[in-house]
């Protein structure tokens, strides 16, 4: 079982973030949280691990 991994893995972390700021950026409220939602779904895909998935979903929900 792989465990989630939490620290950055992006040679440039900014231009990550940056990446998905901008695809917010013209979207209102509605299309921003669809934007969200299918980006979320494609990448769990990817993960494609549901303990790894699970980890994920704890630890998002433990920082509200």
């Amino acid at each position: 079982m792989a465990d989630l991994i939490t620290d950055s893995r992006f040679d440039n972390p900014d231009a990550a973030f940056q990446l998905i700021v901008d695809a917010h950026r013209r979207l209102g409220a509605d299309d921003s949280a669809a934007l969200n939602a299918r980006l979320v779904l494609l990448l769990a895909n990817h993960i494609g691990d549901l303990k790894v998935l699970e980890q994920a979903v704890e630890a998002a929900s433990a920082s509200e």
